[in-house]
């Protein structure tokens, strides 16, 4: 696991409620992003799970005002393994929070497929999360494990929403990164991924 030292050290900031508005803005800046996800590499290569649980729930996790509470590994393997087959190449997940569960559903589809077979184009990820503390860890894991999907940051259940955020990898192979772009805020969009309203 990452440590909150870790993490402070490479988002170079004296204390970890500053963590997420820093990620954020180098998620946004494209030569910030790979250098960020660089640096996170010298520590951590391991992609098949959720580099920054237990510094997050440490730091972050708001259980009394969000209701947050953080999947255990095993859990989410095992909800994985029950549901991969319902949608092959489709993922969604509302709640999403750092993205654990969609984490090991990635990781079991690139184990299924081979790793040097594993396309990034040939699989979709939408997922949605309320939180802005855990929406700049949501962006990094999808974008540093070169997923393709879209991030709805805001109310699944009354469909009101802040932004949305593209993740796109174009590559074919495994191992690219993937761009982030905050998508504008268009009448298009709110169809398309069924926003009932913006917020």
């Amino acid at each position: 696991m990452i440590t909150t030292e870790q993490i402070n050290r490479i988002l170079n900031v004296n204390d970890s409620y500053k963590q997420p508005a820093k990620l954020l803005d180098f998620m946004l800046d494209d030569k910030k992003r790979v250098e960020t996800f660089l640096q996170f590499l010298e520590i951590e290569t391991n992609m098949s799970y959720e580099w920054f649980q237990e510094a997050y729930e440490l730091e972050h996790a708001d259980r009394k005002g969000n209701k947050q509470d953080f999947t255990p590994h095993s859990v989410a393997n095992l909800i994985t393994r029950l549901t991969l087959d319902d949608s092959p190449t489709h993922y969604f997940e509302s709640a999403c929070g750092n993205g654990g569960i969609m984490i090991q559903h990635w990781n079991e589809q690139r184990l299924r497929v081979g790793i040097g077979n594993y396309n990034p184009k040939a699989f979709w990820y939408q997922v949605e999360e309320l939180s802005d503390r855990s929406l700049p860890f949501l962006i990094f894991n999808m974008a540093i494990r070169g997923i393709n999907g879209v991030i709805l940051h805001g109310d699944s259940i009354a469909r009101e929403f802040k932004d949305v955020y593209f993740i796109r990898n174009m590559r074919e192979q495994y191992g690219a990164f993937s761009e982030v772009i905050k998508m504008e805020k268009t009448e298009i969009l709110m169809n398309e991924l069924n926003i009932g309203k913006w917020v």
